[in-house]
C-alpha cells in the first residue's frame, strides 16, 4: 500500500510540474504576445509622430519654392536609390517573359470571335497607370502600331510629342517611352486592363501606361499633373453617364476626410468626395475619410473594422489607402497571400475586399492606389525596415485582381506626386495632404477614371444586351416558321377535309344513283312480274 501510496504521489507530482511547465510557457507567450504588440504599437506611433514632425517641417519650406527645391535636391540621391530598391521588389525578368510567353499562347488560341465575346476583355481591371519594369521594349519588336491610345494616353508624352514618334508605328511614346510598355499589360495590370489609356489595343494586345519609374524619366509630376488635368476635364465634358441616382461612399484616411483643411470653415466642401459628388451630378457622398486611419489593423479605426458603415443602400464604393499604412510596415506586418494572417497588412486587406463583395454585393467596388509622397521616403532615411510603397502599390493590385475589384493606380501616375518640389508648392504643401486646388484635381482625376469604368460597364452591357436581341430575334424567326409551318399544315388540312367531303358528295351521289337505279329495276320487276300475271289470266291468248 505504501508503494502505491508513493507511486501515485510521483504520478501527481510529475502532473503538476508539467502543468507548471505548460503555464509558464502560456504566460511566456502571452507576456512576449504583449510586448511585441506594445513594441509594435510604439514603433507605429513613433514613425506617425516623425510624419507629423517632417509634414510641418516641408509645410515651413513649401512657402518658399527654392527653398523646398533645396530641400529635396538634399535627399536626391537617397530617393533615386529608394526608386532602385522598388526595383528589386518587381517580378523578375525572367517570371515576366514567361508570363508574357503564356499570354501570347493563350490568346493565339482563341479566335477573333471568341476574343470579342471574351468576358476577360470585359473592362473590369486597372483603370489607370500600369506598372512595369525597364528593359522591357524588347517586347515591343515586331508590333505594329503602338497608337491605338485614346485621349488618356496624351500623359504618356511630352507637349512636343506629336513630332517625335520613333519609327514603326510607334506614335504617341517618346523614345524612353519604349521601355515602359509592355504587351499584354502582364505586368501589375488585371486581365481585362481599362488602363490609364482608355481601352488601348494593338490588334488584341493591351498597351498600357508606364511605371511610376518610367514615367519621372519623360516628364516631371507638375507637368504630368497639368497634362492629366486637361485630360481629365475632356473626359467629364463629353461624359453622357447619368450619375444623378448614384449614391456613392468614400472609405479613406486623412486625404479623404481632408484633415489638413480642419481650421478652414466647413472644410470637408474642399475634400475630394465632395467635389467628386459636384463634378459627377451624383445623388449622394458619404465621406468616411479618418485622419490616421490605415488599411491594416497598426491602431484603431482601421479600414478593416469600419467598412461596415458603409450605407447598404451604397451604388459606388471608393477605397482609397495605404500611405498610413508606409509610414509603419516592416516585412513581418506585412504577412504574405500564402498565410494571410489576420492582423498583416495582406491579411487585413484580404479580409477588407472579400468584406466589401461580400456585403455590398450589387455595389460598383473599386480600390486606388496611395499617391508617391516624399515623407515616405524621408522616414525610410533612418528607419531601412520600412517597405519600400511600392510594395504595397503590387499588393493591393494583386489582390484585386483576384477579386476583380477595379483599380486607380494613382502611384503610377506620376500626378501629385511630392517628390516634385512644383507640386509641393502648387498642390500639396505638407508633402503629403493637399490645398483645396489638390483636392479639385484629385477628385477630377477619380471623375474621369469612374466615367471611363462607368463606360466600359455599359458598352459591356450593350453588346451583351446586343447578343440578347439576337438571340430573340433567331427565336423570333423560330417561331415565324414555326408558325408559317403550322399554316401549311393548316391549308393541308383543309384541302383534306374538302377533298373528303367531296369525295363523300360523291359517294352520296353514287348511293342516290344507286337507290334510283334500284328503284328503277323494282318497277321494271314489277311491270314484268304484271305482264305476267295478264298472260296468266288469258288461255287463248296463251293458245295462240
Amino acid at each position: 500500500m505504501e508503494k502505491i501510496n508513493k507511486f501515485l504521489l510521483m504520478v501527481i507530482s510529475m502532473v503538476a510540474i508539467m502543468i507548471t511547465a505548460v503555464g509558464i510557457d502560456k504566460g511566456m507567450q502571452l507576456y512576449n504576445s504583449r510586448k511585441w504588440e506594445k513594441e509594435r504599437v510604439e514603433r507605429y506611433r513613433q514613425s506617425y509622430a516623425d510624419a507629423t514632425d517632417m509634414q510641418l517641417t516641408i509645410s515651413q519650406l513649401s512657402e518658399d519654392p527654392e527653398a523646398i527645391e533645396a530641400f529635396l535636391e538634399e535627399n536626391r540621391l537617397y530617393f533615386d536609390e529608394v526608386m532602385d530598391a522598388e526595383l528589386h521588389e518587381q517580378v523578375s525578368m525572367e517570371e515576366q517573359v514567361q508570363e508574357t510567353a503564356s499570354f501570347f499562347e493563350e490568346q493565339e488560341e482563341l479566335s477573333d470571335d471568341e476574343m470579342e465575346n471574351d468576358p476577360d476583355n470585359a473592362g473590369m481591371g486597372d483603370i489607370s497607370g500600369n506598372e512595369v519594369m525597364d528593359g522591357e521594349s524588347a517586347f515591343l519588336e515586331g508590333q505594329e502600331s503602338v497608337s491605338y491610345n485614346g485621349i488618356g494616353d496624351v500623359s504618356e508624352n511630352s507637349l512636343q510629342d506629336v513630332s517625335a514618334n520613333m519609327p514603326g508605328g510607334i506614335s504617341g511614346n517618346m523614345q524612353a517611352d519604349i521601355s515602359g510598355n509592355m504587351p499584354g499589360g502582364i505586368s501589375g495590370n488585371m486581365q481585362a486592363d481599362v488602363s490609364g489609356n482608355r481601352m488601348a489595343k494593338m490588334g488584341w494586345i493591351t498597351v498600357s501606361g508606364n511605371s511610376l519609374l518610367d514615367k519621372r524619366k519623360i516628364r516631371g509630376s507638375y507637368m504630368e499633373t497639368q497634362m492629366q488635368e486637361d485630360i481629365d476635364t475632356e473626359i467629364i465634358k463629353n461624359s453622357e453617364i447619368d450619375f444623378s441616382e448614384i449614391s456613392i461612399a468614400c472609405l479613406g484616411d486623412s486625404i479623404t476626410e481632408a484633415t489638413n483643411l480642419d481650421k478652414m470653415e466647413d472644410y470637408q466642401q474642399y475634400a475630394y468626395p465632395t467635389k467628386l459628388k459636384e463634378i459627377l451630378n451624383a445623388e449622394s457622398i458619404t465621406n468616411l475619410g479618418i485622419g490616421g486611419s490605415s488599411i491594416g489593423r497598426y491602431w484603431d479605426k482601421a479600414f478593416v473594422d469600419r467598412y461596415q458603415e458603409i450605407p447598404q443602400d451604397t451604388d459606388l464604393i471608393i477605397v482609397m489607402g495605404g500611405t498610413n499604412d508606409g509610414f509603419c510596415l516592416n516585412q513581418e506586418d506585412f504577412g504574405s497571400m500564402e498565410e494571410r494572417a489576420k492582423n498583416t497588412f495582406i491579411g487585413d486587406l484580404d479580409e477588407l475586399m472579400r468584406g466589401l463583395k461580400e456585403n455590398y454585393p450589387e455595389a460598383t467596388i473599386v480600390f486606388s492606389t496611395p499617391l508617391p509622397n516624399v515623407l515616405h521616403d524621408m522616414l525610410r532615411k533612418d528607419r531601412d525596415y520600412l517597405l519600400p510603397q511600392v510594395v504595397i502599390v503590387n499588393a493591393i493590385k494583386k489582390l484585386a485582381q483576384e477579386y476583380e475589384i477595379p483599380v486607380i493606380d494613382l502611384y503610377n501616375s506620376n500626378i501629385l506626386d511630392t517628390h516634385d518640389a512644383a507640386v509641393i508648392y502648387n498642390y500639396m504643401p505638407d508633402g503629403v495632404h493637399c490645398n483645396p486646388a489638390g483636392y479639385s484635381l484629385l477628385a477630377e482625376h477619380f471623375a474621369a477614371e469612374i466615367i471611363k469604368l462607368y463606360e466600359d460597364k455599359s458598352a459591356v452591357e450593350a453588346k451583351d444586351a446586343d447578343g440578347t436581341v439576337g438571340e430573340s430575334q433567331e427565336e423570333d424567326e423560330d417561331a415565324d416558321r414555326t408558325i408559317e409551318g403550322s399554316r401549311e399544315e393548316d391549308e393541308d388540312a383543309d384541302r383534306i377535309v374538302r377533298e373528303n367531303r367531296e369525295y363523300v358528295e360523291d359517294s352520296d351521289r353514287t348511293v342516290r344513283e344507286n337507290r334510283e337505279y334500284a328503284e328503277d329495276s323494282d318497277r321494271a320487276v314489277g311491270e314484268s312480274r304484271e305482264e305476267d300475271e295478264d298472260s296468266d289470266e288469258d288461255p287463248e291468248a296463251e293458245r295462240l
